[in-house]
């Protein structure tokens, strides 16, 4: 519970100082002002959070997961990949709501606009990468493999969500912000999976 609770506060308080104009906001106004230099770079990175690079990736990941689970024998094979795919679904559930509810404007290199926060291509990349990075993690049996695949995921979701505050899309909280909602989805998505996905067994014959 303590690993949820620590995102969750750290989001209920970006969110509170998005709403109140608190003094984060400034922090992170001048922070935006030192990083944004829109580039080809900026903005190929950014495009990695979006639904049509990161979805399929997911859905890859998905379908080896199934495919190699139900192989094993395993009961309810299909549910780690169900519940990877939830979470991915609850991305605009909850991302398209509070968008409209906190109404962030966004930064000068964008048009005018507001519903900036929490960033959704952040959210993307991470419940994403991250979701098939978890599902894929017990298939491997290298560990060097494994520590190739959460460092590759690193690298994506990152790389994403400097591209984002690089390119002038989105303020450095709104990523952050995006990256503590993720956590939550994440956390939920794996606690989900070890408290029913594990009951394997080989059926009988």
């Amino acid at each position: 519970m303590l690993l949820l609770a620590v995102p969750l506060a750290l989001f209920v308080l970006i969110t509170w100082q998005v709403l109140a104009d608190g003094p984060l906001l400034g922090l992170d106004a001048r922070l935006s002002d030192a990083l944004v230099h829109p580039d080809r770079a900026s903005e190929l990175l950014s495009d990695l959070g979006n639904v049509q690079v990161a979805v399929p990736v997911l859905a890859v990941a998905l379908a080896v997961t199934a495919w190699r689970l139900r192989a094993t024998g395993m009961d309810r094979w299909w549910l780690p990949p169900a519940a990877g795919a939830a979470a991915m679904a609850l991305v605009p559930v909850l991302v398209a709501p509070l968008k409209a509810w906190t109404d962030r404007p966004g930064t000068p290199a964008v048009p005018p606009a507001t519903g900036y926060f929490p960033s959704g291509h952040t959210a993307t990349a991470m419940v994403a990468y991250g979701t098939a990075t978890l599902l894929l993690l017990p298939l491997l049996g290298s560990p060097a493999v494994r520590r190739g695949l959460l460092a590759l995921c690193a690298l994506l979701v990152l790389g994403a969500s400097y591209g984002l505050v690089r390119r002038g899309y989105h303020w450095p909280l709104d990523v952050v912000g995006s990256w503590c909602l993720s956590m939550i989805l994440l956390l939920a998505f794996s606690t989900v999976v070890a408290r029913y996905g594990q009951g394997a067994r080989e059926h009988e014959e």
